[in-house]
């Protein structure tokens, strides 16, 4: 039973969170949305027809009472702390996966309390006291146990496989703190190749499933063979890779304590760069000048990044410095130490936009926000890709620090849309050109969606290419029912070769003379509307 691992759930902490923050009844419908569509609902909301994936406006038309708040994931933390707090009354050693989610080792509770359900039974108990709702999953593995907690479960010793063989394939990304990225592509693929339930997948060979799928399938694989993972650990880290530091004066506001964070963190991750290795699991420490302690062990299924680490440490200190957790200290905080307590080469960790890990993007943010700080809070714009059938139109801008929602929904059906790749480059306005066949006369589009001839050369400012090739022409029809709000055009794409001006240097010799074959090939997006043609975007 020494491997044995217990998983408690919270389910839909975020809805439960909002709720209790807004001090709403428990029967109360709760909805938390990211990006205008709900990403957690309570149980009454499921009740009325509220699904994860809806927009706000049907899961309202679904449920008009509903309440609506928005995805926190700092007000998650903060209210989850009191429920970490109970655990660790009974059972040391808890680990926080996410907020809603929370992970021990079975060995010692179970010995305490007389076995197993025993300490299940207490552990409901305890948390049911202070106002919440769990379930408990016991199994020898953490993923496994994870899924029997969201079923209440708990799954004899050895018995993982035969217990997570008829669940639907699904489940092996169902829980986000225990998958890296790109596990819904993999499911999704899995689902198309045949493969319906978590057994199907585990039949596979291991060989066939690295050399197909790459390495998070393998980690995939391993769950649904419910194959032994790291339990939760309880060994002392290298002294070298700790982190501390004296806060003086001592902190005793959610801000400063955050600021605080911060800095320790960046000073975390230089140690951990310097020794090439990275985080999994960490243990943030907080001590005041009275002698309280408050230590949380934190695990993530990918390397923590600077500003992951940060935030941790502003949960964890959010909960307790706001009384929250019922025992709020009664001195400012003057010590904070963070033990990385698992640590993976530092390979596994994805690098930033700028090479850092992290730290440049953090940079370049602070430096967009000065700059909307000195121009207005309309100079700085950031794109988010959603629906539409051209490429501008698929883009929608929002100043930044705005909620990211795209104009046009990118899940609705498109007929029509520009086929992939998309171009590289959308020009502010559209670029006149003209489309010629071999005799120079104008190339349009019919009525029925073809070419009048076929084009052989495009004329760009005053210039005149011949072309490679060429694929279309795409119509383009809009709200035709509606003659004031009517779109009728048509794209195509060119592809011709930009030749060497004369006299430019070409492989160490001169080109006396413009050659086909000296140039770069470029490809345009083009457009006609009302018989007259302009390149909508640039491919690289």
């Amino acid at each position: 039973m020494s491997g044995r691992t217990l998983a408690l759930w919270c389910p839909d902490w975020p809805a439960v969170a909002a709720g209790a923050s807004a001090e709403l009844p428990a029967d109360r419908p709760v909805a938390v949305l990211l990006a205008n569509r709900v990403v957690a609902c309570s149980a009454t909301a499921r009740s009325l027809g509220v699904r994860r994936g809806l927009r706000r406006r049907e899961a309202q038309a679904r449920c008009p009472e509903l309440y609506v708040a928005q995805d926190d994931r700092d007000r998650d933390a903060r209210l989850f702390d009191p429920v970490v707090s109970a655990v660790d009354a009974l059972a040391p050693g808890v680990e926080v996966l996410r907020p809603g989610l929370l992970v021990l080792s079975v060995r010692g509770v179970a010995r305490y309390f007389g076995g197993e359900h025993a300490a299940a039974e207490r552990l409901i108990d305890q948390i049911s006291a202070a106002g919440v709702e769990c379930q408990v999953g016991i199994a020898d593995e953490l993923s496994t146990a994870v899924i029997a907690a969201k079923r209440g479960q708990t799954v004899s010793p050895g018995g993982g496989g035969r217990f997570l063989a008829p669940l639907p394939v699904a489940e092996l990304a169902a829980e986000p703190s225990l998958t890296g990225r790109g596990r819904e592509e993999l499911v999704d693929l899995l689902r198309r190749l045949g493969l319906r339930t978590v057994g199907d997948f585990a039949a596979l060979p291991r060989a066939d499933v690295a050399s197909r799928f790459g390495a998070d399938a393998v980690a995939a694989h391993r769950t649904a063979c419910a194959e032994a993972e790291r339990s939760p650990s309880r060994r002392s880290i290298p002294p070298e890779l700790e982190t501390g530091m004296a806060c003086d004066p001592p902190v005793d506001r959610v801000d400063a304590a955050a600021f605080a964070g911060r800095t320790l963190a960046r000073r975390l991750h230089e140690r951990l760069s310097a020794a090439g290795v990275a985080c999994t699991r960490l243990a943030v420490h907080a001590r005041t000048a009275n002698g309280e302690e408050r230590a949380r062990t934190w695990r993530c299924a990918e390397p923590l990044t600077p500003e992951g680490t940060a935030d941790r440490v502003r949960w964890q200190l959010d909960g307790w410095l706001s009384g929250t957790s019922g025992d709020r200290p009664t001195a400012g905080i003057v010590e904070l130490r963070l033990e990385p307590v698992e640590l993976v080469t530092a390979g596994a960790l994805q690098l930033g936009l700028w090479g850092g890990v992290g730290e440049g993007d953090e940079r370049a943010r602070r430096a967009l926000v000065r700059v909307q700080g000195l121009l207005g809070g309309e100079a700085v714009r950031v794109g988010v890709l959603g629906g539409g059938r051209g490429p501008a139109r698929r883009v929608t801008l929002h100043p930044l620090g705005d909620e990211l929602v795209p104009e046009l929904d990118a899940e609705a059906p498109w007929p029509g849309r520009l086929p992939e790749p998309s171009p590289a480059t959308l020009p502010p306005g559209d670029l006149p050109v003209a489309l010629l066949d071999e005799q120079g006369r104008p190339v349009g589009v019919t009525a029925r969606g073809l070419f009048t001839t076929r084009p052989a050369r495009l004329r760009w400012g005053s210039r005149e290419w011949a072309l490679q090739g060429w694929a279309g022409p795409w119509p383009v029809d809009e709200q035709w029912w509606d003659p004031a709000s009517a779109h009728r055009a048509a794209r195509a794409q060119v592809l011709f070769r930009e030749p060497a001006a004369r006299g430019e240097s070409a492989r160490g010799g001169t080109v006396q003379e413009e050659t086909a074959g000296a140039g770069r090939s470029r490809a345009l997006l083009l457009i006609c509307r009302a018989g007259l043609w302009s390149a909508e975007g640039i491919y690289d």
